[in-house]
């Protein structure tokens, strides 16, 4: 099967490496805007040819969309009004109900597989590509009702080979879920990151001084703007939503700390570490 992948990141980096490396893939074209991405993308072997979108999409059994989310829905539908009965698109994106509204009525809707690995790290580019990156990270697959049965075939497939657990969500439920755990958890990192920065202007002392839990709980300030920005505005509702509540949380810790209340930050820290249950 020839695959074309817009955009080499480390989603669409990682999953032509799982192509290439399980033999799913026959050739790999990609496209990309960033002309030093798009030569790095050559010499890490995540795509044979660089091509404009277009005629990648004539050529291609699989189109995969891994561009940032804000440009997956206008290339869904540039996509779309190109494919025939045998092809199939879909994309990876992180947030799936304006997407999924905008190609509802469209012709060739049927062709049009809405998939989202839950996996990522705080990297980007061609470079932050990673072998083995899906096994055991489960897939959500949005609306699968609409999709033709040949086309959900195919994507489905692709996942199983890559060992990733399918789960079906409608996009409304996947939107809300994703920024609870995933979008939140980038909003804090930056806004944690910036506090540090604020507060601790001798950057040294944050070298010297910094420990695995903050290490690990600042990590994903490290992510790239340009991924993230897209994402917090396109779900910007459910993000708001996610952030009230939060910042009630942080406003009872506050009150707990100025009270002394040492039973209830306990309760609330007891309260907390019932995550494990569901998180090991």
């Amino acid at each position: 099967m020839k695959v074309l992948i817009a955009g080499l990141g480390l989603i669409g980096g990682s999953l032509a490496l799982a192509l290439r490396d399980r033999g799913l893939a026959q050739e790999i074209l990609g496209v990309e805007r960033n002309e030093e991405h798009a030569a790095e993308a050559l010499r890490l072997g995540l795509a044979d040819r660089i091509v404009p979108f277009d005629e990648g999409v004539t050529e291609a059994g699989l189109i995969v969309l891994a561009t940032p989310v804000d440009t997956i829905p206008l290339l869904a539908v540039k996509a779309l009004n190109r494919v025939n009965a045998r092809q199939v698109v879909m994309d990876v994106g992180s947030i799936k109900g304006e997407l999924c509204e905008v190609i509802s009525m469209h012709a060739n809707r049927g062709r049009f597989v809405a998939a989202h690995p839950m996996w990522g790290t705080e990297y980007s580019g061609p470079q932050a590509a990673r072998r083995g990156a899906f096994a055991g990270r489960s897939v959500v697959l949005c609306e699968p009702e609409r999709s033709d049965d040949d086309a959900l075939r195919c994507v489905e497939g692709i996942f199983r080979a890559l060992e990733a657990p399918i789960v079906r969500m409608d996009p409304e439920e996947h939107d809300l879920h994703a920024a609870y755990v995933s979008h939140i958890s980038h909003i804090t990192s930056f806004a944690l990151a910036n506090t540090v920065l604020e507060k601790e202007r001798e950057e040294r002392h944050i070298f010297d001084l910094a420990g695995g839990g903050f290490e690990s709980t600042v990590r994903l300030a490290k992510s790239s703007a340009a991924t993230w920005v897209p994402i917090f505005l396109r779900n910007k509702f459910n993000v708001l939503d996610v952030l009230r509540e939060h910042i009630h949380q942080l406003q009872l810790l506050r009150r707990m700390i100025e009270r002394d209340d040492s039973e209830g930050l306990a309760e609330a820290i007891r309260r907390a570490n019932t995550i494990q249950k569901i998180i090991r």
